[in-house]
């Protein structure tokens, strides 16, 4: 077996998912393969690049082809692209692991395309010798002038034909560090005049002095990503090389690659990783397209997510309001919710654009089944219940979960005094207001029925209300019965603990923030109301929550204990989503 990481590794295959059989077309593919014997075990690999948190987007991708790993008994690589030094950090790495492993898949093997620099390194001078690649000292604007456009052809570099033993020679003298930053490329020799503008002589190589995290000053030239992905999924022995369909045009290049390499039959190119101990069950690769995810509201570019992070738009990358993993984690939802979402968009060709109530639906559908209730009051007015004597104080019983019984009970302290919802009060009622009103009543959950008796106000604001209690409508008792409109949340004022809850909802204010007409950026879209924090009053039972704990806070939404800030003598706590679907209504 070779060297990778063998606390993450699992050793065999893991057993076939018991849940009802999914299908589209990627799957009835590996069917088809496995059926006719053209694989007897398959392998794929999710190949992120370091240079960024992962966001929703790469959740799909990481839910097929560990979904296809664990469904077909086959095995997973997870696999850095860190071609690209200048852009890279550790903290992304450590970040992406953490991220595959709380979406709740684990790898076989940890690979680094950077394992693989001098494999790839041999398969261009092979490609050289084969007068199938060329040293080009055209700038990267006069390579842009030369490839032509759609339309037209290109034009052959003046270097194209230079002898085999000149671009050795240059090639070797680029890995040597001879050379400035982008004064020379490696370029493969296929055909100018091609319709696919990706084989026009696409570069191979670059010369770009960047001290790697891995390798250190070992290599002052880096591989390309069109040329490090193939040839590192085929070193890998992968199957099924699934990838989103602004590759397939790329396809052919792939495969030109793949082909003219020939890693099968030539094993002296990957000996170094044989001398090193790495598994290499070298194979013809086969790349499979499918349509991105597109969720509205949201922006998912890289660049444009660093932008927001970097010029302090958002609090990090794990802002509860970004796209990112490491952010919806952080927002309270569940990896559950992200892996029936990746079900239920399902994968095909045709790109789409998925609304973002669809996500926050499966937040709202796994939630409703794991979450436990309590009783949380955001905007705090005090209520008096003049009938109960002055320090009257009991413990009443409620169950933690209405359709689980086996969720247990809690205990909830009552005392005369409570803090309902400002908004549970309306002095000059509208139409159809069915809470509480001056000389209207209103059940309490789980206590009786309180008839508001008084209001006393600072000015035109209502400072505090003052009830009776029906006492024969507690629960079990006769007057309980009775039937009244409206039932409202409450949380003890003597017992209740103060808690910060911030309200989070949209990051942009319209459904495509990507538009750029009438000279606007997504910047000019941003959402003024998409973080609000109140000081809310929790029951105690609350305030115990471990971080990332979800409950849903009666009448109100699902929220998390926030997973950095959270004590329970220091409650912090994310509103994760609404009990319903409030943004169409804006």
């Amino acid at each position: 077996m070779g060297v990778f990481d063998q606390s993450n590794a699992r050793m065999n295959a893991p057993e076939p998912n018991p849940a009802p059989e999914k299908n589209d077309f990627i799957r009835q593919i590996v069917r088809d393969d496995l059926a006719s014997g053209k694989h007897s075990r398959i392998r794929t690999r999710f190949p992120p690049e370091p240079n960024g948190y992962l966001h929703i987007g790469h959740a799909k991708s990481i839910c097929l082809n560990f979904g296809i790993g664990r469904e077909f008994g086959g095995l997973v690589n997870l696999r850095f692209d860190d071609t690209n030094p200048s852009k890279e950090d550790m903290e992304f790495v450590e970040s992406i692991q953490e991220d595959v492993r709380w979406l709740g898949f684990e790898w076989d093997e940890l690979r680094h395309a950077s394992d693989y620099f001098e494999v790839f390194y041999r398969s261009a001078v092979k490609l050289i010798e084969d007068g199938k690649a060329y040293v080009c000292d055209l700038s990267a604007e006069e390579v842009r002038e030369y490839r032509g456009t759609l339309t037209q052809p290109g034009r052959p570099s003046p270097y194209r034909e230079r002898p085999v033993a000149e671009n050795l020679d240059l090639f070797r003298r680029m890995r040597a560090g001879e050379f400035a930053d982008g004064s020379r490329t490696l370029r493969a020799k296929i055909d100018m005049a091609s319709g696919n503008i990706n084989m026009r002589d696409p570069a191979l190589y670059r010369i770009r002095k960047v001290a790697h995290q891995n390798t250190g000053d070992a290599w002052p030239i880096y591989p390309m990503y069109d040329y490090a992905h193939c040839i590192s999924d085929a070193l890998e022995g992968i199957t099924h090389s699934l990838c989103t369909l602004e590759f397939e045009d790329h396809r052919p290049l792939y495969d030109w690659c793949v082909d003219n390499v020939d890693l099968p039959n030539h094993p002296e190119l990957w000996q170094p990783l044989v001398e090193a101990g790495f598994d290499t069950p070298v194979a013809k690769p086969r790349q499979i397209e499918f349509s991105r995810l597109n969720i509205n509201y949201t922006v998912m570019s890289k660049r444009k997510l660093l932008a927001l992070v970097s010029d302090g738009l958002v609090a990090g990358w794990d802002d509860p309001r970004m796209p990112t993993l490491s952010g919806l984690r952080r927002r309270g939802y569940p990896p559950a919710a992200l892996r029936l979402f990746a079900d239920r968009i399902g994968i095909s060709k045709q790109n789409s654009v998925i609304d973002f109530s669809v996500l926050e639906n499966c937040v709202r559908d796994v939630l409703d089944a794991e979450a436990e209730r309590r009783m949380a009051v955001l905007d705090p007015v005090k209520l008096v219940i003049e009938n109960l004597p002055e320090g009257h104080a009991e413990t009443l019983e409620f169950g933690n979960h209405p359709k689980n019984e086996a969720a247990g009970k809690r205990t909830v302290p009552f005392s005369r005094e409570i803090w309902i919802e400002r908004e549970d009060f309306m002095e000059t009622p509208v139409k159809d207001f069915h809470r509480l009103v001056p000389g209207g009543e209103v059940r309490l959950r789980g206590v009786g029925i309180v008839k508001c008796v008084d209001v006393i106000k600072d000015g035109e604001t209502v400072r505090e209300l003052r009830g009776q209690l029906d006492l024969d409508s507690r629960p079990g008792m006769e007057g309980a019965k009775r039937k009244v409109k409206g039932t409202i949340h409450w949380v003890c004022a003597k017992a209740g603990v103060p808690a910060e809850v911030r309200l989070y909802d949209r990051l942009f204010t319209v459904a495509d923030p990507d538009n750029d007409e009438d000279g606007k950026s997504y910047r000019d879209y941003l959402n003024p109301d998409s973080i609000r924090t109140v000081r809310a009053m929790l029951e105690p039972a609350a305030c115990a929550a471990a971080p990332e704990q979800s409950f849903q806070f009666e009448r109100s939404g699902y929220f998390t204990a926030d997973r950095h800030d959270h004590r329970p003598d220091a409650p912090v706590f994310n509103r994760s989503v609404t009990l319903r679907d409030t943004w169409s209504a804006k």
